[in-house]
């Protein structure tokens, strides 16, 4: 037997697909004896499976777990709930790897697999590697009485318990927007526990998202949640993806608290408990945030962006925290280094008792910036790298300011911009930041030189 991936599906960081077309039962159950395999040969017994809450979830954990039992693997279910409720079961239970099906922000028709192997991210090499032993039927194969068992337990309530374990924060006002993603019930049970009020929008679990599409990185996704604070004058407002490990905040005035923004008042934090500590953020977040952990005599790390990447150099450094601009917080200080929206909104009303001052109060001391948003647009997938290389090339010879961690961002005397390739879709990524706007404009006009100079336009085709 073998089984053959549409081309698409197999990403940098997780697998991902169209259901009813681009992905099916059949490649869930292929995947499930991939991995499962993958366990197998490493010594592992088993392998806890957990999904979000869209319509073709729960047909796509059956198959998954079919797929891992058929290779001799015990499966151990541990059902519906966010993406980082299955790492905190990857992480304490006795199993030796996990898969969560999820589509995370992606449109309703979309679903994929996030998985973490032996403790790591599973990514890139790893996740081709699936694909490799799919094509070539390279699986191991239970013989007849010996399939792995599978089983099924019930963990929210333990994983509500981790997530409130040793809390040290005062009582607040807060506005919480599940849209209608997999935390939903998290998010009550969590509320529930917290000191304060809890005001909540959005937690039934409704794969067709009715309400508003699940990505807090959108500012209209935004907009209940702002409706919601100012009717109610709360202190702030914290929002979800659709698989719960992103976060969107706001504060009390209706401001966005971006994602680097946020790791600014984590930062401020965790270095009174850390001193010296090492707190990462990928290449596009903001130099104000670089700067102020440098400030707090934190040691600032830049580092290529995606949640695995970013979790891979966590373990590398020794970093207690780290943070991407699409909501990915990581917490390794008292918690396991994975990327949990609802334990970030924990830490940040705890982060805001330690600090002495409101969640409002520390976004409106943020040095202002005027920059764009993350600017994306469609190149030929087999140019797109090469393009990037080709403006490394020139920008050397000029003898430029560049930062090659993830493409080129370079520093000017206006500020910063940044050219880089896209790991998961044929795009080009670009993005800048300076001082005013006249400043902004010449960044722009740089990044407009450069993609001309190797024969494309930026194109305004901004989105996910």
């Amino acid at each position: 037997m073998t089984h053959q991936f549409h081309p698409t599906m197999l990403r940098e960081y997780d697998i991902r697909g169209v259901v009813g077309d681009t992905l099916s039962a059949a490649d869930a159950t292929a995947i499930g004896r991939s991995f499962a395999t993958l366990i197998a040969r490493a010594g592992g017994k088993s392998v806890a499976v957990g999904y979000d809450g869209r319509l073709s979830s729960p047909m796509l954990a059956e198959a998954l777990v079919e797929g891992i039992t058929a290779a001799g693997v015990d499966a151990l279910n541990v059902g519906l709930g966010p993406t980082p409720m299955l790492y905190y079961a990857a992480s304490t239970q006795p199993v030796d790897g996990g898969i969560q099906i999820t589509g995370s922000h992606n449109p309703p028709d979309y679903n994929g697999f996030k998985m973490v192997f032996q403790g790591r991210p599973f990514y890139g090499a790893d996740i081709q590697a699936i694909g490799t032993m799919a094509a070539a039927g390279d699986w191991e194969v239970a013989s007849l009485g010996a399939e792995g068992s599978s089983q099924s337990i019930d963990i929210v309530d333990a994983y509500v318990d981790r997530l409130v374990e040793g809390f040290v924060g005062g009582a607040y006002r807060v506005g919480w927007d599940a849209g209608n993603g997999a935390a939903g019930t998290v998010i009550e049970k969590l509320t529930a526990r917290l000191p304060g009020e809890h005001f909540l929008l959005f937690t039934d679990i409704d794969g067709h998202f009715p309400n508003h599409h699940p990505d807090p990185t959108e500012e209209k996704n935004l907009a209940d949640l702002r409706k919601l604070v100012a009717e109610r004058n709360l202190d702030f407002g914290v929002a979800f993806d659709g698989d719960g490990d992103r976060i969107g905040a706001i504060d009390g005035e209706g401001r966005v608290i971006w994602g680097d923004q946020l790791l600014q008042i984590y930062a401020a934090a965790v270095l009174k408990d850390r001193p010296g500590a090492t707190v990462i953020a990928d290449v596009k977040a903001s130099q104000a945030l670089f700067d102020r952990v440098a400030e707090l005599g934190g040691q600032p790390l830049m580092w290529k962006t995606g949640h695995s990447l970013i979790k891979a150099k966590m373990k590398e450094t020794g970093s207690p925290l780290a943070g991407e601009m699409s909501g990915h917080i990581f917490f390794a200080d008292r918690y396991y280094g994975y990327d949990d929206a609802p334990y970030a909104a924990v830490r940040l009303i705890e982060a805001a008792t330690k600090l002495g001052q409101s969640v409002t109060t520390l976004r409106g001391a943020m040095a202002p910036m005027v920059n764009t948003p993350e600017l994306r647009f469609q190149v030929d997938e087999v140019r797109k790298f090469a393009i990037v290389d080709e403006v490394l090339a020139r920008l050397a010879a000029s003898g430029a300011k560049v930062d090659r961690t993830d493409g080129a961002r370079v520093l000017t005397d206006d500020g910063w911009w940044l050219l880089r390739a896209s790991n998961t879709q044929d795009v080009l990524v670009a993005r800048a930041e300076a001082k005013d706007a006249a400043a902004l404009e010449r960044l722009m006009a740089a990044i407009d030189e450069q993609l001309a100079l190797s024969g494309v336009a930026r194109g305004e085709t901004a989105g996910h």
